[in-house]
């Protein structure tokens, strides 16, 4: 009888204990959250319930298993694995912790500093981060190590391999050399203010935003939903464009080729009542001026500003639509046109009538019949 009570008693204990002393702060941390709504701290780790539980669970069987005679025959069997889940258990517990106190900590900086200096907002986003990757990288090859170091075989080769570390270092620093490079790359970017998680790149001709940054790789999504990842280090070894250093606004180009004759005057008001009606420009500045002709065009280019780089897009669109449908309708005669009027003949000496050709030769010499018509 007592040889079935004790292992009940005794694992049954723990295992309650655990659930009650799990409930009970899961409990205190709900209050803690509903009492500070300002802070989403307590309401973070509360993640952490079911590694915190393992955790005391482990840590209660670890403990007490010799007294419940389970398995007598593998006590050392028994002992060590719950080392081992205890260990895991440990690590992982730390790292929800470390998670919550650090995602504390930005949204309490992003929410006071988001409407001032949102540029600096997403420098420390890059920089939390990457943070996180690295502490959660410690954290798991602690555990590891401290969950090897239970095995007597890798504590007697642990002097064999302190005396090889150097050797070995230098051998896969040569074999990962790419890998270093990107990982001190990756520490460069996040500490050197050089791209962010939220900027508006453009990479090898295309545009995008930086939507992840890691160690070793950086995941730019693009306007029609790819995603282009590359290493951290071709930011630190190429040239790129990022849209949102410094301040965000931005000054966009339109262009539009029309005929000699378009109302320039006229345009430049449309394009003042073009501007007032789109939200996205922010009124700083405007105009639109002949940059260059030809001898059936000229070149119309028109300036417009915008706070970022997504509203400077919707202006850019939005004016020329607008500018190319107001032109078609009140002025066709702007736009580009061919004319096609019949080419004026000239009698030859054998009496054939020819086409008369221009005094360049050049080709036939076209004389429109309205200045208006056009195709």
């Amino acid at each position: 009888m007592e040889t079935i009570l004790r292992p009940l008693i005794v694992v049954g204990g723990s295992v309650l204990l655990t659930l009650v002393i799990g409930w009970a702060t899961d409990l205190l941390l709900r209050k803690a959250d509903g009492r500070h709504p300002e802070t989403p701290l307590w309401g973070l780790l509360r993640r952490a319930r079911v590694p915190y539980q393992l955790l005391l669970c482990s840590a209660l069987l670890r403990g007490s298993y010799v007294e419940a005679q389970v398995f007598p025959d593998h006590r050392t069997g028994v002992g060590r694995t719950l080392t081992l889940v205890l260990i895991g258990s440990a690590a992982w517990t730390v790292i929800r912790i470390a998670a919550a106190v650090v995602e504390t900590s930005y949204s309490r900086y992003a929410h006071a500093h988001s409407q001032r200096n949102p540029a600096r907002v997403r420098r420390v986003r890059t920089q939390v981060s990457l943070i996180m990757r690295v502490v959660t990288a410690v954290v798991g090859v602690v555990a590891v190590a401290s969950m090897l170091l239970t095995f007597p075989a890798m504590r007697a080769a642990g002097a064999s391999l302190l005396a090889s570390a150097g050797l070995l270092g230098i051998v896969a620093g040569i074999a990962a050399q790419s890998t270093l490079s990107n990982m001190f790359a990756g520490f460069q970017i996040a500490f050197g203010d050089m791209v962010r998680m939220g900027d508006t790149v453009v990479v090898d001709g295309e545009w995008g935003t930086v939507e992840e940054i890691t160690l070793t790789y950086l995941t730019v999504r693009t306007w029609d939903e790819r995603r282009i990842t590359m290493p951290v280090s071709y930011f630190t070894s190429k040239p790129f464009e990022n849209w949102s250093r410094g301040t965000p606004q931005m000054t966009g180009t339109v262009f539009w080729h029309l005929d000699h004759t378009a109302p320039l005057d006229r345009m430049r008001e449309r394009l003042r009542d073009l501007l007032r009606e789109c939200p996205a420009w922010d009124g700083r500045d405007y105009n639109l001026t002949v940059t260059e002709t030809t001898q059936n065009t000229m070149q119309v280019r028109a300036l417009v500003t915008a706070k970022d780089a997504d509203d400077i897009w919707t202006v850019r669109v939005t004016v020329r639509e607008g500018m190319i449908r107001w032109l078609a309708e009140e002025h066709p005669y702007a736009l580009p046109r061919v004319n096609t009027a019949d080419a004026a003949l000239r009698p030859s000496r054998d009496g054939v009538h020819r086409p008369r050709r221009s005094s360049d030769g050049g080709g036939l010499r076209r004389f429109p019949e309205h200045p208006t018509k056009h195709l």
